[in-house]
């Protein structure tokens, strides 16, 4: 054969192979996205172990898809793996540094690792987005690593802040409680407590803050009753009813 017949024929195959390379990354491409989709549901519907099976498996196949790293990391600390979880959203972001949303997961880990400076790090670099939706979240977060570093000023101010953009918002509310009853305010903190209580009748995070407002007053019926009230709302195995049992074991 001669070269210029040989020529056309390995150019048709080079363009042959490559449109099959090609749908073969497509093919995969689709698999792995209906593969994260089950994972999300699996994980909205708080079944981490099944969840991780699916985006472990997408992950073989897309990656480097930085939606897919964010979903895995979520999954990771469902399982209360947060060091995982740190290594998969510094992989969405990458590949995706705009991604505010796995920027602040990133927060969330390094928070519950208590790296309350790298948590306070990467939230603030989510408040610099004027476009994130809900910056209640980030200043709430900042609020509970200052917190954790017991500087509880700024503690104070953060969830202010947050209150400020969200009324109400029940983690900084929690936080503000908090605060007040570690920093002796005891009958602040009740005040405050039976203020969001009325708003929200059925938070058993303030029926619990309000029992342990009354555990330090000495007010031992009335902390007996708010116990009772959290295990009325919450699942029976949470961690908030075994706190709520343990309490009653002790006080009744």
């Amino acid at each position: 054969m001669s070269i210029k017949k040989l020529i056309p024929l390995l150019l048709f195959s080079f363009i042959i192979t490559s449109c099959a390379s090609s749908g073969s990354r497509q093919n995969n491409v689709k698999i792995a996205q209906t593969m994260k989709k089950e994972g999300d549901i699996f994980q909205s519907q708080g079944n981490y172990t099944a969840a991780l099976t699916r985006l472990i498996e997408a992950e073989k196949l897309t990656p480097n898809d930085p939606y897919l790293q964010n979903s895995l990391g979520l999954a990771y600390m469902g399982k209360n793996r947060d060091d995982l979880a740190v290594i998969a959203f510094k992989k969405a972001l990458a590949r995706k540094p705009d991604f505010i949303e796995a920027r602040n997961n990133l927060g969330a880990a390094y928070l519950r690792q208590n790296k309350w400076d790298m948590a306070i790090e990467n939230f603030n670099r989510v408040l610099d987005s004027l476009l994130y939706p809900t910056p209640h979240f980030p200043l709430s977060n900042i609020g509970w690593a200052y917190f954790g570093k017991k500087e509880f000023h700024l503690a104070e101010t953060y969830f202010s802040k947050a209150l400020d953009a969200m009324p109400w918002f029940t983690a900084a509310s929690h936080g503000l409680a908090k605060i007040y009853m570690e920093t002796g305010q005891t009958n602040r903190a009740m005040d405050y407590l039976n203020q969001c209580l009325k708003r929200s009748p059925t938070r058993a995070i303030f029926h619990a803050d309000l029992a342990k407002v009354y555990e330090k007053m000495g007010k031992t019926k009335q902390a007996v009753a708010s116990w009772q009230q959290v295990l009325k709302l919450v699942p029976e195995r949470s961690s908030l009813a075994k706190q709520a049992e343990n309490r009653l074991s002790e006080l009744l």
